[in-house]
């Protein structure tokens, strides 16, 4: 459904000079500098399928997710959006996609949600049976019903977002761009967000391109992701693998009585693993991958333990790691 082959794009940006007499000079004779905000980014997006993006602030990913929406036309490359190009801005294709902001409103907020559903049903041309099933189910799907005769802005900032997604959805897009759905939203709201985008992935099964800094989104919404550093595609592929291939180790956490462990070799503990952490009554130890049973049965045998634990490390320290440039750590 969406197909990007060598997308690029790179803007020109006017270098303020310092100095009062250089700025002045800069009137007649500008300096521009280019920025490679996307470099010839290569992929593809299947129905039903939702591809969380990934990157810092000003890596590229709203460049690229602007791009194949329409609003930014590409240096140089191709796109495929539904078999059209996205920047020539055909309306059947605009009818079929639908892009949500988390840090720009779509909404009219002197409007409550009730008309503005209504003037985007005459936008998008929805028959009033359709209009009308589509809104009541998405209402109740977000327990909105209440809200629907409020102005946009007397609701909370969640309620507002939960809009703005019904607002997205209304006319059943087969492709829907999410970019930072879920930012400054509290707890509860972005747990209730990401329930809503995995029943209607279910329901609909169109193809969401994700984009978010909260990794509880990633996690749980995606099994691919797309990394992005300074505008480049770094890593395209399964969440997990990545976990395996920059993260060839585990953690594993023991628990002892304080006593016992001022009483532990230091030098034991190297010979298993990476010493982490170590406090009264708990080690934290890095241990390669094929090396965790028999370290912890080691362990299990030496010592008197109350607890033990084995984990992954945090999938936010694997992408910083990643999108700091780092080599994969040796095994």
């Amino acid at each position: 459904m969406i197909e990007v082959k060598n997308l690029r794009k790179v803007f020109r940006i006017h270098q303020k000079p310092p100095g009062l007499l250089a700025s002045i000079r800069s009137l007649f004779h500008r300096q521009y500098v280019d920025k490679v905000a996307v470099a010839g980014a290569d992929f593809s997006v299947g129905e039903g399928e939702i591809v969380g993006m990934i990157g810092a602030n000003g890596a590229g990913k709203t460049t690229l997710v602007k791009m194949l929406s329409g609003i930014v036309h590409p240096t140089s490359g191709e796109a495929r959006v539904l078999g059209y190009n996205p920047w020539e801005k055909h309306n059947d294709l605009r009818r079929q996609i639908s892009l949500i902001m988390g840090q720009k409103a779509q909404l009219w907020w002197d409007l409550p949600g009730a008309d503005c559903f209504e003037l985007l049903r005459e936008i998008y041309q929805i028959p009033r049976p359709e209009y009308e099933s589509n809104l009541k189910r998405l209402t109740e799907m977000l327990q909105v019903e209440d809200e629907l005769n409020t102005q946009i802005r007397r609701l909370s900032l969640g309620e507002r977002m939960k809009m703005e997604l019904i607002a997205a959805l209304l006319h059943s897009p087969r492709v829907v761009y999410l970019d930072e759905p879920t930012i400054g939203l509290d707890i509860t709201t972005q747990k209730a967000v990401r329930d809503f985008l995995l029943s209607y992935r279910q329901d609909h099964a169109p193809a969401m391109i994700l984009t978010s800094h909260y990794m509880e989104d990633i996690e749980r919404l995606c099994e691919r992701i797309i990394i992005i550093r300074e505008g480049e595609l770094v890593y395209d592929g399964n969440l997990q693998r990545v976990i395996h291939e920059y993260a060839p180790y585990k953690q594993l956490t023991v628990h002892l009585n304080r006593a016992e462990t001022a009483a532990v070799d230091k030098d034991y503990l190297d010979r298993i693993g990476e010493v982490m952490e170590e406090q009264a009554g708990t080690i934290v130890l890095r241990i390669p991958r094929n090396q965790v049973t028999s370290a912890a049965a080691e362990i299990l045998r030496k010592f008197s333990v109350q607890d033990l634990s084995i984990a992954d490390p945090e999938i936010s320290e694997i992408i910083e790691l990643i999108m700091g440039g780092k080599e994969k750590p040796q095994t």
